[in-house]
């Protein structure tokens, strides 16, 4: 079954939903004629999540604190006539708006085309017809038809079932097939929909559908709206606090104004003039549009992000949750190891493709050179239903059909040098006793050419490993008991082996399967990718904790585990079971979660974050779908993933590669250290314009500055250098230190004396050029307006992550453009009649570009003094790193939006 068909299975259950009444109203449909009256959204569809009209997104862009100060000085600037200056201000929020909302559009269509997939098809047996009909359209009282590869479209019970077995491995991680067949335990009897055929066939009742089923209950875990992101929460924060200083200081100095006896109007204004000079009101559109170009550097990397503040939340992550089958893991059989009485050996290769090498005792062997695992290997490849289909272009990978456990097996053989045609052309099968779940084996008898009789069989151990079963003495039994425990503990799925061979036709089947000879051990697991141990050490390094979550095994959910690096051998192990009976006390002390629900996923993703961490999760399954919403960060599987993960994540992987993971943080750790550079920069500037614009009256400059000029400073300044800065490439070490701490202000870290060091120093040298202009009879006004332009745009070239180098060239374009229209403002006539500047000399223009090279050393000086503050680490819970070491943070109970 390809991957393709594999992922149209869940469109069914795409995105997720709020609530329904289609589940309930199916209850009354389960006639063929009612049932054929619904559309392809019938009961059986699950309500996609609708996209934000485009008035809301504007709102919402019109909701940061910072913009409603600028609205605010609109409103009062179009109050006293000045049309000009208030054009200025409605066009920078018009532009800031404009990015945003056409960046999370651009982001949304990337994942649309992604994503984008049709609904499957059921064979459902009405008016005593078979008919093919959409999956959406199946109701309760349906009967069902299912054979190899088919896609379940909805909870039933199994009526009849021909060697059935059904990957589930998208709703309970098991990577392993499960056999259906009537009545017995409900996990045998029951097939959940979105889940996939793997072998046999057989026909099913349906009894749920919609958000009743198993796949609904998982959506309906996923109805929350997404919560704020650490930077949005940092960043509203500061706005909100920034918006109060500004009010305010402009009522102190209207006040002030006032008292001295100053006209209302001249006082309005120039209060207005501080809020615009205090205001970074190109913040919001640097920031969109650093996440933008963030967004597309992580596409270069195959990462797709479908919300553009996901790309700064993967750089503040302190934990990291993953899934097992198919994230950490390749999530397919592979026989890894093999033991036979003699001696053990390992199997070694890439996917089911036959090509690989068999190595014993450090050296690779082959069937001519080891009987002993020829013999364990061809039993195996005979007794056995599965096959193996090449790429049918030539190119891409070998897919196993049937069951991949014997998949596996038949992979195993052929890099030993067996031929499976060979085999079965020379030991045609004769007889069967197919495998079930009460004898826990499957064997096969054989005929040869010369008459004799080969009988095959492999199983559990436990089936197998019995002296009514097996010839062999005790001695030789207990080995390989206790070998095959060994190698379950390592997470393996063991089977055993064994055969007869008889001199003439075998009696009734009864006597098939006694007196076998043992042949060996098979260890069969879910081999993890080449990338996820280095995956797994780069984000230990970077200070982030990994935690696996995983609805396998507990013995191979350690064995993954400790073979990657997240946590030792030896270290507990959580189980959904202990979790649900309330014997697993705290959550957050443990690293493995095993056997796990979506919603004990949940719950473990929500601990993580009530205790002050900052969560992504990883996974591919339906089943990981709440919790991919639930965590500050969801990252999927584009190519194996499901729809219902694509969906409910914040960034897809597009390759698969878990290692992609680490990229994406060290793209969003650029992304947030060049927001704090740009916020460095465009605050030390509004700091300065603040200063000049307060201590300028007291100078004998009434009021330094318009409301236009200031703007015009801020467009420039802030525009295309802050643009910029948020291009500056990352630095060397940002994947050595733990993340920013999530409570940590985003001008924490020693940032604000910069600010105030940087704006004091560009103040100083504005005032001294406007003082001296004024005494010599020079438009002293112009002056203020060219010098503290040229100034700040001093300070940006000097706040490059890697001064000297040639590693952003657009910031030496941006400065220098900005600078040419500085200049403009001055010396053009249709910006001196809206800035209100007049022409100043040459030698004068000569003069303010000198100074500005004074705020590029100022800010390489300050940078080498007083460097940043890098994180601290800290325990995690478990006692692995974190951030925040070295202080006592209480435990707390984060109540925002989920995911």
């Amino acid at each position: 079954m390809s991957e393709q068909r594999r992922d149209r299975g869940f469109a069914a259950g795409t995105d997720a939903p709020r609530t329904t009444s289609s589940g309930s109203s199916a209850a009354g449909l389960s006639s063929p004629e009612a049932a054929r009256r619904l559309t392809r959204h019938g009961p059986n569809a699950i309500p996609a999540e609708p996209r934000a009209p485009v008035w809301r997104r504007v709102l919402q862009q019109l909701r940061d604190p910072l913009i409603l100060v600028l609205l605010v000085a609109a409103t009062l600037t179009i109050a006293t006539g000045d049309l000009s200056d208030a054009a200025v201000i409605l066009l920078v929020i018009t532009v800031n708006t404009v990015v945003g909302v056409l960046q999370e559009v651009r982001a949304e269509q990337a994942v649309m085309a992604l994503s984008a997939m049709s609904a499957p098809t059921a064979r459902a047996v009405r008016d005593g017809e078979e008919r093919s009909l959409p999956a959406a359209e199946v109701v309760p009282g349906d009967l069902v038809l299912l054979s190899e590869g088919d896609i379940v479209p909805a909870d039933g019970d199994v009526l009849s079932a021909a060697l059935l077995l059904v990957d589930e491995s998208s709703l309970t991680g098991e990577s392993v097939p499960v056999e259906k067949a009537p009545g017995g335990e409900p996990s045998h009897g029951t097939v959940s929909a979105g889940t996939v055929v793997a072998r046999g066939h057989g026909r099913v009742m349906i009894t749920a559908t919609g958000t009743d089923s198993a796949l609904g209950r998982i959506a309906t875990l996923m109805g929350t709206a997404p919560g704020p992101t650490p930077l949005q929460r940092r960043l509203a924060g500061f706005g909100k606090v920034l918006a109060a200083a500004i009010v305010a200081l402009c009522a102190l100095v209207l006040a002030l104004g006032l008292v001295r006896g100053q006209p209302v109007e001249l006082m309005i204004v120039a209060a207005i003039s501080l809020a615009v000079a205090a205001v970074p009101e190109s913040l919001p559109a640097v920031v969109t549009l650093a996440l933008a170009l963030g967004a597309r550097r992580m596409a270069d990397r195959h990462a797709i992000v479908r919300r553009l503040p996901a790309v700064e939340t993967l750089g503040s992550v302190t934990v990291i949750a993953t899934d097992k089958t198919g994230t950490l893991t390749e999530g397919r059989m592979a026989a890894e190891r093999l033991w036979t009485p003699l001696a053990e050996a390992t199997v070694l290769g890439n996917g089911y493709e036959p090509q690989g090498r068999v190595v014993r005792d450090g050296k690779a062997v082959t069937a001519n050179d080891t009987p002993d695992l020829a013999a364990l290997l061809r039993v195996a490849m005979l007794c056995n239903d599965a096959a193996l289909e090449p790429p049918a272009d030539g190119s891409g990978e070998w897919r196993a059909l049937g069951d991949p456990t014997e998949a596996a097996l038949l992979v195993a053989g052929a890099r030993l040098g067996l031929d499976r045609a060979a085999l079965d052309r020379g030991l045609p099968r004769v007889e069967e006793i197919p495998f079930d779940s009460g004898r826990k084996r499957m064997t096969t008898v054989h005929r040869r050419p010369d008459g004799t009789v080969l009988v095959a069989s492999k199983g559990a151990p436990e089936s197998l490993l019995r002296p009514e079963v097996l010839a062999d003495g005790p001695d030789l039994l207990a080995r390989a008991a206790a070998r095959a425990e060994a190698m379950a503990r390592d997470g393996n799925r063991v089977l055993a082996v064994a055969s007869a061979d008889h001199e003439k036709p075998l009696e009734p089947p009864g006597t098939w399967e006694s007196g076998l000879s043992l042949r060996g051990l098979v260890g069969i697991l879910d081999p993890p990718r080449g990338t996820s141990e280095p995956t797994i050490a780069a984000c230990k390094q970077a200070g982030i904790v990994p935690v696996l979550i995983t609805g396998d095994h507990p013995l191979t959910a350690r064995a993954v585990a400790g073979r990657l690096g997240i946590t030792s051998q030896e270290e507990e192990v959580t189980t959904g079971q202990r979790i649900r009976e309330g014997t697993a006390g705290e959550l957050t002390g443990v690293h493995v979660y095993a056997r796990t629900t979506p919603e004990q996923k949940l719950d473990i993703v929500e601990a993580w974050r009530g205790a002050g961490q900052v969560v992504a999760m990883t996974g591919d399954g339906v089943n990981d779908g709440p919790a991919l919403r639930r965590a500050d960060i969801g990252v999927a599987m584009g190519r194996r993933g499901t729809e219902v993960a694509r969906q409910a994540a914040d960034l897809v992987l597009a390759d698969d590669n878990p290692a992609t993971i680490v990229s994406a943080v060290e793209e969003g750790r650029r992304v947030y250290a060049n927001v704090r550079r740009f916020l460095l920069y465009a605050l030390a500037g509004g700091t300065a314009e603040i200063l000049v614009m307060l201590l300028g009256p007291f100078l004998g400059m009434p009021l330094p500055l318009l409301p236009a000029q200031i703007l015009w400073i801020n467009l420039l300044t802030h525009g295309l250098p802050g643009v910029a800065l948020g291009a500056e490439p990352v630095a060397p070490d940002a994947m050595r230190h733990p993340p920013r701490p999530p409570e940590e202000s985003v001008l924490g870290a020693g940032l604000w004396p910069r600010i105030l060091l940087l704006g004091a120093f560009v103040a100083t040298v504005t005032l001294v050029a406007g003082v001296w202009a004024k005494e010599t009879g020079r438009p002293w006004q112009s002056m203020i307006f060219l010098v503290l332009g040229a100034t700040q745009l001093g300070v940006a070239l000097g706040s490059r992550a890697r001064p000297g180098t040639l590693a952003n060239p657009f910031l030496l374009v941006a400065v220098g453009a900005a600078l040419g229209l500085q200049a403009a403002g001055v010396y053009l006539p249709p910006l001196r009649d809206l800035l209100g500047t007049e022409p100043l000399s040459l030698g004068d223009l000569a003069i303010a570009c000198a100074l500005s090279g004074l705020g590029h050393v100022v800010m390489r000086v300050q940078a080498r003094l007083w460097p940043e503050r890098q994180p601290r680490v800290a325990s995690a819970g478990g006692g692995e790193p974190g951030p925040g070491a070295g202080r006592s943070r209480p435990v707390r109970r984060r109540r925002r939006g989920c995911r």
